[in-house]
């Protein structure tokens, strides 16, 4: 062996010692061979080495294996020997290794959906094909590992069951033109029944966006929608025509209601001031009989002549129609009469006496004598 050859001491003095450090090396260099020296990396020492070496590895699988990272979408179902022990929320945690404890990492703020067509037979016995969508989440995983053995399928399944039923429950008018009410009782019993299965899962929302017929009666169906949308339209166009004329119809039978009172109220006050006239004129003709009667002769002819035509009469018994200019048109006439401009005037030869007959007196004729005595009668 040479004199110079590592591990090697002339003297035998130095055998089984770290190496000396040698002028000019680095930092990296110095940890390597502190890292030898603590695992046996010299010579004659390969047994201690292997074992620490073992030590180290085992001490890094237990580091890793204990610490449990949860995101914060996460939950952590944590296993002691196979059964539940904890769960665990977002954030670092410890755990006992592995085959002490495991844990299951479950996604808990995840929206899952689950969508489908099926045919389902209504109330009516109508056949109609109604699409499914279901939102749902984990909101216990503890249910959701343990409850069931597939949560996810349990779901499913129970989604088909609840549209089934409520469909089946309803007409086929009712699924077609009314599926708001149905989605949102499918989705309170599909609730009930999660929970009863001890699923861990929660439904936050489920529609039933569409419904429509077999393609076999596909046409039929169409025009059954075209008439309702037809009805809808006439009973939209009704109810605004209403709204226009009702408004109008109120306002006309509150003008003529309000003409009626008026009249009313114009005919009371005429009657009660025509019978405390009467009233008065009975006292007055109580005082002055002579006096009253003939003012109320005057008044009544005044108010008669007034209204009707001027004929004006002279001593030759000539009589003249006087035409009043101002005269109310067809006063003193029926509804039937003919025009004032188209009456004829009374000229004085139609009205005058015949004078030449007038002057001679009447011829008398002779009277027979009347018999002096009694007629004998035979008897």
């Amino acid at each position: 062996m040479a004199w110079n050859t590592p591990g090697s001491d002339n003297s035998g003095s130095g055998r089984g010692r770290p190496p000396r450090r040698r002028p000019g090396g680095n930092g990296i260099d110095d940890v390597l061979d502190r890292l030898r020296g603590l695992f046996g990396g010299q010579g004659g020492g390969g047994g201690g080495g292997v074992g620490r070496w073992v030590l180290l590895v085992l001490a890094l699988w237990l580091a890793f294996n204990s610490f449990l990272l949860v995101n914060e979408q996460q939950r952590a179902v944590v296993l002691r020997f196979g059964q539940f022990a904890r769960i665990l929320q977002p954030g670092p945690h410890f755990k006992l290794p592995w085959p002490f404890e495991t844990a299951i990492k479950i996604n808990a703020t995840e929206i899952k959906t689950f969508g489908t067509n099926v045919p389902v037979l209504t109330s009516d016995e109508n056949i109609v094909q109604v699409e499914i969508n279901v939102q749902y989440r984990v909101s216990d995983p503890q249910k959701y590992v343990f409850g069931s053995r597939d949560a996810n399928a349990m779901l499913q399944q129970a989604a088909l069951s609840t549209v089934r039923e409520q469909v089946g429950r309803s007409t086929l008018d009712t699924v077609l033109g009314a599926r708001n009410a149905l989605a949102v009782s499918a989705r309170e019993q599909l609730q009930n029944s999660l929970d009863a299965y001890r699923t861990g899962l929660v439904v936050t929302e489920l529609n039933l966006p569409n419904a429509r017929p077999p393609e076999e009666v596909k046409p039929a169906f169409d025009d059954v929608n075209s008439a309702q949308q037809d009805k809808d339209r006439l009973i939209s166009e009704a109810e605004a025509y209403a709204a226009q004329v009702v408004p109008e119809a109120r306002g006309q039978a509150a003008r003529v209601r309000t003409v009626a009172e008026g009249y009313r109220d114009a005919s009371v006050s005429r009657a009660e001031g025509d019978a405390d006239r009467f009233s008065l004129l009975v006292d007055q003709y109580k005082d002055a009989p002579e006096v009253t009667r003939k003012r109320l002769w005057l008044e009544t002819v005044q108010e008669v002549l007034s209204g009707n035509r001027k004929i004006v009469g002279g001593d030759s018994r000539q009589l003249i129609y006087v035409p009043m200019d101002g005269a109310p048109e067809g006063s003193g006439r029926s509804s039937g009469s003919t025009n004032t401009s188209s009456a004829p005037l009374l000229t004085p030869e139609m009205l005058s006496p015949d004078t030449s007959s007038a002057t001679q007196p009447p011829s008398r004729t002779e009277r027979t004598p009347r018999p002096a005595g009694r007629p004998e009668v035979n008897r």
